[in-house]
């Protein structure tokens, strides 16, 4: 009898605000581009869609994301289940969860434990690794990748490996370590120590078992909290009561630091966790001069630096080593690259300020498509509404706006009140203050129009929906 597949599940809840202001809380570092075309999150889908090893996925994330998540695995071609988390509690409880999930699909099942963020250059070592990671997890062994370090990092956790075992690649674990100084981190690679990838396989009841005996609370919140959960559209909704019953613990303080399954199989495959902008200067090319850009930028007597930019920001840098530019329609940032892990400080100051763009884009997406702002008055707002075919906004309306609708691109199909028309290209339509309305994009290509707002009261919290396919309120 053959052993079943390894199903993957992919955790999509961080905010990566050492990527600001690229990546926000709005739209974190997960679902951009920033060492390619396609986002880090359809980079690990497809890593484990381009084998046989690899069964259908699981996604973790929360509401908030949902319809980000569910329109990049259509991009990517991939079908797989999306849980929702109702509220943070860290790793251990996420783990827990989809200790759960697989099991509830095969009782047999192999788990594999990915961040969304993180990117390999090597897929072939990668699903080696799997493989022998398999088949450490089924002698009952909780895995993890370790990375043969580069350099003395500091900003990493370390694990001393001990054993082989069973004559195979899977190492036992002696020791994690916690994030060591420059000096201690030399040490470590000196000795042989590995970096701790946060990426583990194990069999589900296996996973389970260790849990329920560290963890009580967290193993039956999660399966409370799966027993529980709904489907709402194409997502799996978890309970809020059930779920925020686990305490906040990461996987490594709940089980890997106190189990004596621990094991490790160390993986050279051009590992990045992407967790600066001095990390994504690392896993980019460089030019001649060791510069690396994104966007419409242009370097003179420049050298090892990176600059990412709106294409439609032109970014030019003279006369500067060492540093990182990231330009936004909205935000630029200007830091050296020995200091580029100092962003989060510095967004936690911006939050501190209230200030919106520390959380925010100016694009906002929704399942229909996004919007983008263009111009804000006391009494007016510019918006850029692109939606995508066959897509449809939610029937509402407004007390405290007009709206005024300009079609650039596309076709559109308007509803206000019981009138219902098509606009086209340089035609227009007005929305008066309190007319129910809703906007349909009935074409093959995506719908792009300017809408100008005028009334008292701008925020999107003045939209009455009265009926919505999407399921919000």
């Amino acid at each position: 009898m053959s052993s079943p597949l390894l199903i993957p599940v992919i955790m999509c809840g961080g905010a990566g605000t050492r990527l600001w202001p690229v990546s926000r809380e709005s739209m974190p570092k997960q679902f951009v581009a920033l060492v390619g075309e396609r986002s880090t999150f359809q980079l690990v889908l497809d890593r484990v869609s381009n084998d046989p090893l690899f069964d259908r996925p699981i996604v973790i994330t929360n509401s908030d994301f949902r319809f980000i998540v569910a329109e990049q695995m259509l991009q990517a071609g991939v079908d797989g289940d999306i849980a929702l988390e109702p509220v943070r509690r860290d790793s251990a409880m996420a783990v827990a969860v989809a200790a759960v999930l697989a099991a509830k699909r095969n009782p047999a099942a192999t788990v594999l434990i990915l961040a969304a963020d993180h990117v390999i250059r090597d897929e072939a070592v990668f699903v080696k690794a799997c493989r022998e990671a398999t088949e450490a997890a089924a002698n009952g062994r909780i895995v993890t990748f370790g990375i043969n370090p580069t350099f003395p990092a500091t900003k990493y956790g370390y694990i001393q490996p001990g054993m082989a075992l069973d004559g195979g690649t899977a190492l036992t674990v002696q020791s994690f370590v916690e994030k060591p100084d420059a000096v201690t981190a030399g040490r470590y690679i000196a000795d042989g120590y590995l970096w701790n990838s946060g990426n583990f396989v194990f069999r589900a009841e296996v996973m389970l078992g260790e849990l329920t005996r560290f963890e009580p609370e967290i193993a039956e919140a999660a399966e409370a909290a799966v027993k529980g959960l709904t489907r709402d559209l194409d997502f799996f909704r978890l309970p809020a009561e059930a779920f925020a019953k686990a305490p906040k613990k990461s996987i490594d303080y709940a089980v890997m630091e106190r189990t004596e399954r621990a094991a490790v199989v160390p993986m050279n495959c051009g590992w990045s966790d992407i967790g600066s902008w001095s990390a994504v200067w690392d896993v980019l090319e460089h030019d001649v001069d060791g510069n690396t850009s994104t966007g419409s930028v242009v370097f003179n007597d420049t050298h090892n630096s990176l600059a990412h930019s709106d294409e439609t920001i032109l970014t030019a840098i003279v006369g500067l080593d060492n540093v990182i530019v990231v330009a936004t329609p909205d935000a630029v940032l200007v830091t050296s690259r020995d200091k580029s892990e100092q962003v989060k400080n510095l967004v936690e100051q911006l939050k501190a300020q209230n200030r919106e763009q520390a959380v925010r884009h100016l694009r906002v997406y929704r399942p229909w498509g996004y919007y983008q702002g263009v111009d804000l008055g006391s009494r007016y707002q510019v918006k850029r509404i692109v939606v995508k075919p066959s897509a449809t906004l939610s029937l509402q309306k407004h007390f405290h706006r007009s709206e005024h609708w300009v079609v650039v691109h596309g076709t559109a199909e308007v509803t206000i009140g019981s009138e219902v028309r098509t606009v086209h290209e340089n035609e227009s339509a007005y929305i008066p203050i309190g007319s129910v309305h809703r906007l349909a994009n009935p074409g093959k290509i995506p719908l792009e129009l300017i809408e100008v707002q005028a009334g008292s009261y701008l925020g999107e919290d003045d939209i009455v929906r009265l009926t919505d396919q999407y399921g919000r309120a």
